[in-house]
């Protein structure tokens, strides 16, 4: 099977395909084709082919944080107590099941885990850390970043 991450097994059509669908996941497969210039049938085999290989991982509305009450962008450097394997599985485990947190990166570096979250409001975020980040397993110590101003916040990969 291919392996998605190499980058030589997509070429420049599936490149076309992508760049496209990353604007607009809701096109319509004949739309896709004619901006592509593919038959809607090789159109359709080329993507389903990217979704099997996984290039493709989903299609997701993209939301206005703030029309749905999730104003506030945080980063939290984090610092476990412990470095070991239990420890990184079991922060991993519990990262991936609290909601306000949108992405968990094990880091190389001063800290263990940066975390991106949104929240309603300071007072909101108050209460997260207290109940519910240093309450996960290993946290020593954290380091908050709340977000001013949002320069940049895209989804889509330069191809």
């Amino acid at each position: 099977m291919p392996d998605p991450a190499n980058e030589t097994q997509i070429d420049d059509v599936d490149r076309r395909l992508l760049r496209v669908l990353q604007r607009d996941g809701r096109i319509s497969n004949l739309d896709l084709a004619q901006r592509c210039n593919l038959s809607p049938s090789a159109c359709s085999e080329r993507v389903r082919r990217l979704r099997e290989r996984g290039v493709i991982q989903g299609y997701a509305a993209q939301l206005d944080p703030r029309a749905v009450g999730r104003a506030l962008l945080i980063f939290v450097e984090v610092q476990l107590d412990r470095t070991t394997g239990d420890t990184f599985a079991e922060f991993a485990a519990a990262a991936r099941r609290t909601p306000e947190i949108l992405e968990c990166h094990m880091v190389a570096g001063g800290f263990d885990y940066l975390i991106k979250a949104r929240l309603p409001d300071m007072a909101a975020y108050r209460s997260f850390l207290g109940d519910v980040l240093v309450a996960m397993p290993g946290v020593r110590e954290t380091r908050t970043y709340a977000v001013l101003e949002e320069v940049k916040s895209v989804t889509e990969l330069p191809l």
